[in-house]
């Protein structure tokens, strides 16, 4: 203790400060004891809804199958709420590809669940998400920074989240990985399982219940004739016409270099259209569907 320092506030002084140095600790010590744990819950709702609809309906293809989003995150809660005993749920940040960023019917609905906070990135040509890694990081590093959570469970399995994991544990949060069981190998990269301070895995018994098969309509009848190519060819223009308003030149740049070839996605939604439109079936009609591709692109083309 420094002599001078005693000596000008005397021993009564200087325990008095001590005491009350003391008394101050206590007290914040007493608050942070009674301010509870939290958690929040981050999806990738691209990975989630691959790996389960692989594990669960045997297909990574959205189209095939439905997904009861609500079910599915009460579900989730549910788990964390076990898991995490002693905290309490900040909320749900489900992070997804839209075209232009503008939410879809179903992530509409998603987003006016309780404690869930939708976030978009966007989706290109072929349907491909861009920018969802950086927003989990952002939102990671930020809670974290803030200290408004303790605990992360994130959902996904992409490397590119590494620099999410490593950011919020600079915070002191710690990021616990969750991932769908896969039918074989393995569906999450190692240097993400390396990263995160705990992982487990769920299996098909927790899916199954929030994933239902679509089943494929039907369209060939002996009552409905067998369209000509002229036919055909008018209805893949007026699905291109239909798609471009949707999804604007931006994406129609993004498919044109691809010429005469269409991504498999934009391929599969332009056959399906077209057999709603036309009531028929074109499967194994190879000369159908070049002329539904020779209309979408010409449509395409006239307007570049």
């Amino acid at each position: 203790m420094n002599d001078e320092l005693v000596g000008r506030d005397g021993p009564a002084a200087l325990g008095a400060r001590i005491d009350r140095t003391n008394e101050l600790l206590e007290r914040m010590l007493a608050e942070v004891a009674k301010t509870p744990s939290t958690h929040a819950i981050f999806v990738d709702a691209g990975y989630l809804y691959a790996a389960a609809g692989r594990l669960a309906a045997g297909t990574e293809d959205r189209r095939a199958f439905d997904l009861d989003a609500e079910g599915l995150i009460d579900a989730l809660i549910d788990k964390a709420r076990s898991i995490f005993a002693d905290s309490r749920l900040l909320r749900v940040y489900w992070y997804d590809g839209a075209r232009r960023r503008i939410h879809t019917a179903e992530q509409q609905s998603i987003a006016e669940l309780p404690d869930v906070k939708v976030r978009l990135g966007n989706l290109n040509a072929n349907n491909q998400q861009k920018g969802v890694d950086s927003l989990i990081r952002s939102d990671l590093e930020s809670l974290a920074r803030h200290r408004a959570i303790s605990d992360a469970a994130l959902i996904g399995g992409d490397e590119d989240l590494v620099p999410a994991v490593e950011a919020a544990q600079g915070y002191g949060a710690r990021v616990h990985l969750w991932g769908v069981e896969a039918p074989e190998g393995r569906n999450q990269a190692e240097p993400l399982l390396w990263e995160v301070d705990s992982q487990r895995t769920f299996d098909l018994e927790f899916f199954k219940p929030y994933i239902t098969r679509r089943t494929v309509p039907s369209y060939e009848t002996p009552s409905v004739p067998r369209p000509t190519r002229d036919e055909v060819r008018f209805v893949g223009a007026q699905i291109a016409a239909k798609w471009l308003a949707a999804r604007g030149r931006e994406s129609l740049a993004e498919l044109l270099p691809g010429h005469p070839y269409l991504p498999g996605s934009v391929d599969q939604d332009l056959l399906v259209e077209a057999e709603g439109l036309l009531q028929y079936s074109l499967r194994g009609q190879s000369d159908l569907r070049r002329s539904l591709r020779d209309g979408f692109w010409d449509h395409l083309q006239a307007q570049y």
